[in-house]
């Protein structure tokens, strides 16, 4: 065993992007940073996660766009290779990996000469003590690490399901999916939250696979609003992919040639469905088993995480981001948590993260956008609200990307000053119309004042505009109308829904009075 003298400001354990940005945070701040990781570097955001599967679907899109036939054009003996899709998702997953062990290098203390640096361990880490970690080494030998502060982001795995081995060979999990050797005729996909419905998606898009989407609930995306996990089912449904709900998987059975699946229904009758693979994918858990916190009397919750303040601290010096948190599994929240752990070490963070205005894109055909608060969050906290709903086709941009299928739902408060408490969206370029929003809302800005805003002509951002004088009463197109394409509701606790759609006020002007000379 080797004994480190040095004693780090910070040691960050794992190489995510959560705990690449925290190790960068604090290098900002000039301190001396050791990060250690066991696995690859960049975790499962980089490598199976969100850079991975969302080049994939990138490629999925673009295949089904080639394969339309309805835009005037034609492709000819259009195929596709899955050996080099995959080719092409390890090319962006290296040129990430690339990066960050590029920055890690030129920040080492051998080679950078300004104010501190980043010391950067291949090994797996456990505490010894609150100021001390072992690391088990690659060749075999240990080393300690001391450190006035700990960030643990170590992020998470797939979890498993029952007794079902996931062999990575015809049964697997998020990690694994991209060892397939060629698209499977018939793929099962366990659990229809996001990374599910994403698969189903990918796999529905590259057109080779028939896709069975089981779920043990009644709908997809069940946290959802209603509308929003219908509108999913419908593109899922129009892609070819068959929906098997409040299905229970009993188990699979490998045959010589396949894999059967038995699906059990609370109705007491089951079914057989024959597939050539299948993905697990029903919810991640995080890797702290190896870490020892009982060394450092830390706690892990009932669920499996670790409890964060809104510091992001779990205890004294123990900081943590990320997966390890009972916060969405997402890459922007990681990052975010990681830097506000890295400012309140070394400088006091003034300002909390506000979860409640994070915004998410699921990667689905068309994506799914949402931030802040659904309308069954607002009701189950009994808050009134206001809520406008535009279909993307009453825009200018959709029509003319011939991408008529998606809409803008708003919520905002039921009084005068009608703040946005959240949106739902989907359709093309999402991520444009629910960063605007996220902005306003993390300004506390009421509809009214989001349209002294500009937009653009065309563009997607214009349902938005639209969406928002809507529920103001001043919108361009009018409900009364295009009822099927564009609503204003509100709902309290006491009445529930109210239809405003066919309301109508005719708006009294103000005419300034002439001041005589």
């Amino acid at each position: 065993m080797t004994e480190q003298t040095v004693e780090y400001d910070l040691c960050v354990l794992g190489c995510g992007p959560g705990g690449f940005a925290g190790a960068m945070r604090a290098f900002d701040f000039g301190k001396h940073v050791c990060v250690v990781e066991g696995g690859e570097i960049g975790g499962a955001g980089v490598k199976w996660g969100a850079l991975a599967s969302k080049t994939m679907w990138e490629l999925s899109k673009d295949y089904s766009i080639a394969a339309k036939q309805d835009r005037g054009y034609q492709s000819q003996h259009l195929t596709v290779d899955f050996s080099e899709v995959n080719a092409t998702i390890e090319e962006a997953v290296k040129e990430r990996q690339y990066q960050m062990l590029t920055q890690l290098e030129t920040f080492s203390p051998r080679r950078w000469q300004g104010e501190g640096s980043i010391t950067y361990v291949r090994g797996w880490a456990s505490f010894v003590d609150r100021h001390t970690v072992e690391v088990c080494l690659d060749d075999g030998t240990t080393q300690h690490i001391h450190a006035k502060n700990f960030l643990i982001s170590t992020g998470s795995h797939p979890r498993g399901y029952g007794n079902l081995q996931v062999d990575q060979d015809k049964i697997f999990n998020s990690n694994g999916i991209h060892r397939l050797k060629k698209f499977p005729k018939r793929l099962l996909i366990l659990g229809a939250g996001v990374v599910g419905c994403e698969y189903a998606t990918i796999f529905a898009n590259f057109g080779q696979t028939q896709v069975h989407l089981v779920d043990h609930k009644d709908r997809v995306l069940s946290y959802e609003d209603r509308d929003v996990s219908a509108f999913v089912e419908q593109s899922l449904e129009g892609a070819g992919v068959v929906l098997h709900q409040s299905a229970t998987l009993q188990d699979i059975h490998r045959r010589q040639d396949y894999l059967a699946a038995v699906l059990d229904f609370p109705d007491g009758h089951s079914e057989v469905i024959e597939v050539d693979a299948a993905l697990i994918s029903v919810g991640r858990q995080p890797n702290l088993q190896h870490l020892r916190l009982d060394k450092i009397g830390i706690d892990i919750s009932e669920n499996g995480f670790l409890t964060t303040g809104v510091d992001c601290r779990v205890d004294g010096n123990i900081f943590a981001c990320g997966d390890v948190t009972c916060h969405p599994n997402l890459v922007n929240i990681a990052e975010l948590e990681a830097r506000m752990a890295a400012k309140e070490m070394f400088c006091r963070a003034i300002r909390p993260l506000n979860y409640c205005n994070m915004s998410a894109i699921m990667f689905l055909n068309p994506s799914v956008a949402t931030v802040g608060l659904s309308e069954e969050q607002c009701q189950a906290k009994k808050l009134s609200y206001r809520v406008a709903y535009v279909a993307y086709a009453m825009s200018s941009r959709p029509l003319a990307m011939r991408a008529k299928r998606g809409f803008v739902k708003i919520l905002v408060t039921d009084d005068a000053e009608m703040k946005i408490l959240g949106m739902r969206s989907a359709g093309p370029q999402v991520s444009n119309v629910v960063l605007s929003i996220a902005h306003f809302m993390d300004h506390d800005k009421g509809a009214a004042e989001v349209l002294k805003s500009v937009y653009p002509h065309p563009s997607i951002s214009e349902t938005t505009q639209e969406c928002l004088r809507l529920l103001i009463g001043k919108s361009i197109y009018k409900a009364q109308a295009f009822p099927g394409k564009m609503w204003v509701k509100t709902w309290n606790p006491q009445d529930g829904y109210h239809d405003c759609s066919r309301d109508f006020q005719v708006e009294q002007c103000e005419i300034p009075s002439q001041k005589t000379p």
